[in-house]
């Protein structure tokens, strides 16, 4: 019984200092994850862009034709439904077969 009453426990203040701190630290964290985000949704688009540009270049040896998106998917060139970026942007090939991304 001795032993229960001498032990201590952390009081109200400590605890709220604690929580103070971590919530600081978790405001400071969250702008800088968001705006990484956003960076690799980027990098993510412009390796995909890339991607198409060398499955265009591909369907054109193959076929001696620029393609379009879809004869790039009935072809096995894309996967089907493949063809936006990880950012939402859309795909196009120009009637050249350059390849570039743009916002809907």
């Amino acid at each position: 019984m001795r032993y229960l009453k001498n032990q201590r426990g952390f009081t109200l203040i400590e605890m709220l200092i604690v929580m103070l701190i971590i919530t600081v630290l978790i405001a400071i964290a969250i702008p800088n994850v968001t705006k990484q985000s956003s960076a690799v949704d980027e990098k993510g688009c412009k390796a995909f862009v890339q991607m198409v540009q060398g499955q265009v270049e591909s369907y054109r040896m193959d076929f001696k034709a620029v393609p379009t998106i879809g004869n790039l998917e009935s072809e096995g060139y894309l996967k089907n439904g493949e063809t936006d970026c990880p950012n939402g942007d859309l795909i196009t090939i120009s009637a050249e077969g350059v390849v570039t991304s743009a916002k809907p």
